[in-house]
This record gives C-alpha cells, structure tokens and sequence, in this order.
C-alpha cells in the first residue's frame, strides 16, 4: 500500500519496539528544536508526531537536507495508557514511550428482554 504525504511533507522514519512493559517509537529527527518544532499528540488510540524544519537562508551550491513538514502517525497496541505517554529528545533521536498495562473492563449485567 502506497502512503502518500501532503505537498511539502516527508515522513519521519522510526523504530518500534517493547521495552520494560512500554511501547517505545524512537523517531529521527536531527537539526530540530523539540521545544519549538516538534508536537505529539495522542487520539483514539493513534499517536502522531509533527515537526517542521526550517531552511536558513544562505548561498549555497547545493543541499540534501529535507525542509518543511515532517509527520508520521502510528497506531498503539491495544492496552497502552494514552495518559503517561512520556517523550525525550537526545543528539537527534526523539523518544516516545508509552506504557503498556493489562486492558480491564468491568464486568457488567446484562439486561434481558421481553419473554413472560
């Protein structure tokens, strides 16, 4: 299945794994300012990073580095507590952890309907 961007976007490679009962993405975005150019939100169950770059302006005869919009969303695992997502940012790497806890649900009655 092809995914395609928005004009202008580019997506964010990451790592995912499981670590110490927590659902990891690691995410690379060198040359960024996480305080400034980096936003993480969390919603049914999908976890969406986004951060822009922006170019300096400066001659130059040539350039390789990516500028603009980069997104990339990721669906959790079933289970994870979407309200102690926690994330770090070191040398480039953005870190997003999310624990991972056993899904209870509460055991309800069910009514019965019609009959004599």
């Amino acid at each position: 299945m092809e995914l395609r961007m928005p004009m202008g976007e580019h997506m964010i490679r990451v790592e995912e794994s499981e670590e110490e009962g927590a659902y990891v993405v690691r995410a690379e975005l060198p040359g960024i300012d996480p305080a400034k150019d980096v936003e993480i939100t969390v919603a049914g169950g999908v976890l969406t990073v986004h951060a822009e770059r922006s170019e300096e302006k400066k001659e130059k005869h040539r350039s390789e580095f990516r500028y603009g919009s980069f997104t990339r969303s990721i669906r959790l695992p079933e289970g994870v507590n979407e309200e102690d997502i926690s994330a770090t940012y070191d040398q480039g790497m953005l870190t997003v952890k999310a624990p991972i806890g056993a899904v209870e649900k509460a055991a309800r009655k069910i009514e019965i309907t019609g009959g004599s």
